[in-house]
């Protein structure tokens, strides 16, 4: 299947934003599919130019007005800004100037709130939103993420009979790992080596390329070297001093590096649930990756450990975060004494915990240290989830489900 033809996610959002906003900021890694949806959007109505041209580059940079045409009709969609972050003043002028929804659709590879470079955040003049990898059920032409929504609506008694619902696309979560979102490699290539040769060249890319685009970097192979150790503690509380020291880097330098690979989306970092009742909770973030297949093949890893696992439910929650109008959050929650949830969804005064285990059969100490957050946090937690890499969706304790991964998401 062509990357074209799949729907994605976030696209119903993406449409609302762009008819209440005068501009919506589209941001993700690259090859995540922006500049698809982007043109899939601009049709015969939008005017749409990308920065990966030389010549719009460099107009965008001596003369941005000329380029935006403040006052022309139709409306802009402007494809990697990143490249000329002082485009966005021009923007900004362009909106004050004539105030109308839609008026710019701007996609980047990098988070320009996060970007040094960037000056202007066109605070009260736009949406922001983010383009993960492809999740597995837009993989399969549904369109969507997995079922939290439904999880969050549904009175408990009725969740088994919702997973159970579900299609029958049961798949070995290894697979799926190896495979990852970005939608050349999940979609076109169909062996490991195969994926390994683009991962490659997308690693180099990165380097060589857009890793620039956010800050000159002249050392590129200790970035590398970051780089691998971060994938290698994926799902791990961030420990700077020990990344640093094991990249024989200076902390100051592997935190720079590591706000790097998170402002380009390759990382992303869970903060902790931290509202304090009775217990001393850990306050560090957990280091993720936007993709588990860049992430095994920087590892250099052949077969996925259960943090993979763990990876690929936090990819489509933080999917389905960012496709839904409504605020939503998502945390891990770890106590001082070693009780720890992979996963808590906060979604107003509703608290989902998540638990996942990379075995066929889940069992009630599984479902301990959720049954602990329930306690602590009394009616905002919702029923809890163990999920599983097996076929059985069935109760562990009053209150813990454990259920397929696969029929969740």
């Amino acid at each position: 299947m062509e990357d074209a033809v799949l729907r994605r996610a976030i696209s119903e959002n993406l449409a609302r934003q762009l008819a209440v906003m005068p501009a919506v900021v589209l941001t993700g890694a690259r090859q995540t599919g922006k500049t698809t949806i982007a043109r899939d959007l601009s049709g015969s109505e939008r005017r749409f130019v990308t920065l990966d041209s030389a010549a719009d580059l460099d107009l965008a940079e001596r003369d941005p007005d000329t380029l935006i045409g403040a006052l022309a009709e139709p409306p802009l969609t402007i494809d990697e800004v990143q490249r000329a972050p002082d485009l966005l003043l021009a923007v900004k002028r362009a909106i004050d100037s004539k105030r109308q929804r839609g008026q710019f659709l701007l996609t980047g590879s990098a988070n320009l709130l996060l970007m040094r470079r960037v000056s202007e955040s066109l605070a009260g003049r736009a949406g922001y939103l983010t383009l993960w990898p492809m999740t597995r059920r837009e993989q399969l032409g549904q369109g969507r993420e997995g079922i939290w929504d439904a999880l969050l609506e549904t009175r408990e008694r009725e969740w088994p009979e919702l997973i159970r619902s579900q299609p029958d696309e049961q798949e070995d979560w290894r697979v799926s790992a190896r495979r990852g979102g970005y939608p050349a490699p999940a979609l076109e290539l169909r062996t490991d080596d195969e994926r390994a040769v683009w991962f490659e060249g997308y690693i180099r890319t990165y380097l060589e390329r857009d890793l620039q685009d956010i800050s000159a970097i002249s050392a590129l192979p200790d970035f590398r070297r970051l780089m691998r150790i971060a994938a290698l503690r994926a799902g791990q509380i961030t420990n700077q001093s020990g990344m640093a020291r094991d990249a024989d880097l200076s902390q100051p330098t592997a935190h720079r590096y590591l706000n790097m690979l998170e402002t380009s989306y390759l990382t992303v970092r869970v903060p902790p649930y931290v509202t304090n009742r009775t217990k001393r909770l850990i306050k560090s973030p957990k280091l993720y990756w936007g993709d588990t297949g860049l992430a095994m093949y920087i590892a250099q890893e052949n077969e996925p450990r259960g943090a993979r696992l763990e990876n690929m439910v936090l990819h489509d929650l933080l999917v389905w975060r960012d496709s839904r109008f409504k605020h939503a959050e998502v945390f891990y929650w770890r106590t001082a004494g070693g009780q720890e949830v992979d996963f808590v969804i906060e979604e107003g005064e509703r608290l989902l915990p998540i638990e996942v285990k990379a075995s066929r059969r889940a069992n009630v100490r599984d479902a301990m240290h959720i049954h602990a957050f329930q306690e602590e946090y009394g009616p905002m937690a919702r029923p809890g989830l163990v999920l599983h890499t097996g076929e059985i969706v069935e109760w562990l304790l009053p209150g813990v489900l454990a259920a397929p991964w696969w029929r969740v998401f």
